[in-house]
C-alpha cells in the first residue's frame, strides 16, 4: 500500500522558461503547473524536445523560470540546494578519485560542519552498501563498469539525504540487463529511503514500473503537460508478475496512446 502524503510538498506554479537563441526567444515550456507529493514518485515522459530535463533543471534551481515560482516545502526555489539532488545520464564522477572519494566529497560539503571525520566515513561506507559497492569502493570510475558508475552517482546523491531526489535519466545509456537491475534496486532503495523523486525517462514501461505518477509533456516549442497519470500499483512491485497484470498493462497502454496517437512524434507529422 502507498503510504499517504503530503499533497503539495513540490509546487509548480505558471512556470514558463524562454530561452535567448541566435534566431530570438526560444519558448521551452508554457504555463506549467504540477503538485508533488511527500514520497511520491513522479515520472516526466514525452517525446525528445518536450522540456522534460528543463523542467527538473528547474526543480533542481539550476535555472531559474521566466515566469512562475516553484516551490519546495513550501519554500521558493532560488537555486541549487543539498535538499535536492541531481543524478544524471552522465554520471559526472572525478575519474581521479576513488568510488568511496566521489561520494566522501559530497558527504563532507553537506555534514563537515556537524560531523566528525569518522562520521563521515560512516555516513560514506553506509550508502555505498545502500547501492552494493562496498567491494567497489577503493576502485576508481575508470575500472568499473556503467552501471556501477550510475550507483555511484545514486549513492553520491543520496549521501546528502535530499528531500528531493531529482533523476535524468539515469539508465538510458546501460543495457536492458543492467538497467532493469538497477530499477529494481532504485524500487528498494526509494523504499527504504521514503526519498520524493522527480525522474525523466523516455522509457514507458520504466515509467509505469517506478511511479506513482505519470507526467505526460507535449510536444515541444511552448511545451507543458498535457495529462497526468496516476499509477495506482501496489508496492512493493514485482516486474515479472506485473507482466501479466492487467492494470498495468492499462496504464501502459494508456501511456502509449498518448505519446504515439494525441502526441504523435513532430517528424512523423511532417514526413
Amino acid at each position: 500500500m502507498n503510504t499517504p502524503v503530503n499533497p503539495q510538498y513540490i509546487d509548480i506554479q505558471g512556470v514558463e522558461q524562454v530561452f535567448k537563441t541566435k534566431k530570438g526567444p526560444f519558448c521551452a515550456l508554457q504555463n506549467v503547473n504540477l503538485k508533488v507529493a511527500k514520497g511520491e514518485f513522479v515520472a516526466l515522459i514525452g517525446h525528445s524536445g518536450c522540456g522534460k530535463s528543463t523542467l527538473l533543471n528547474l526543480i533542481a534551481g539550476l535555472t531559474m523560470p521566466t515566469q512562475g515560482v516553484l516551490l519546495c516545502a513550501n519554500r521558493e526555489i532560488a537555486g541549487p540546494g543539498p535538499e535536492r539532488a541531481v543524478v544524471f545520464q552522465n554520471h559526472s564522477l572525478l575519474p581521479w578519485l576513488t568510488c568511496f572519494e566521489n561520494v566522501y566529497l559530497a558527504v563532507e560539503r553537506v555534514f563537515s560542519a556537524t560531523q566528525s571525520k569518522a562520521q563521515l566515513k560512516a555516513r560514506t561506507d553506509a550508502v555505498l552498501t545502500m547501492v552494493g559497492l562496498t567491494a567497489a569502493a577503493q576502485k576508481r570510475p575508470g575500472e568499473i563498469s556503467g552501471g556501477m558508475k550510475q550507483r555511484v552517482g545514486i549513492a553520491r546523491a543520496l549521501s546528502m539525504e535530499p528531500k528531493v531526489l531529482l533523476l535524468d535519466e539515469p539508465f538510458g545509456a546501460l543495457d536492458a540487463l543492467t538497467r532493469a537491475k538497477l530499477q529494481d534496486e532504485l524500487l528498494q532503495i526509494v523504499a527504504n529511503t521514503q526519498s520524493t523523486v522527480v525522474m525523466v525517462t523516455h522509457d514507458v514501461d520504466e515509467a509505469v514500473l517506478l511511479s506513482d505518477k505519470i507526467v505526460m509533456m507535449t510536444n515541444g516549442p511552448s511545451a507543458t503537460i498535457g495529462e497526468v497519470l496516476s499509477v495506482d500499483l501496489p508496492r512493493p512491485r514485482n516486474r515479472v508478475e506485473l507482466a501479466e497484470s492487467t492494470q498495468y498493462l492499462h496504464y501502459r497502454k494508456a501511456v502509449i496512446d498518448f505519446l504515439y496517437t494525441r502526441q504523435a512524434h513532430v517528424e512523423k507529422l511532417t514526413a
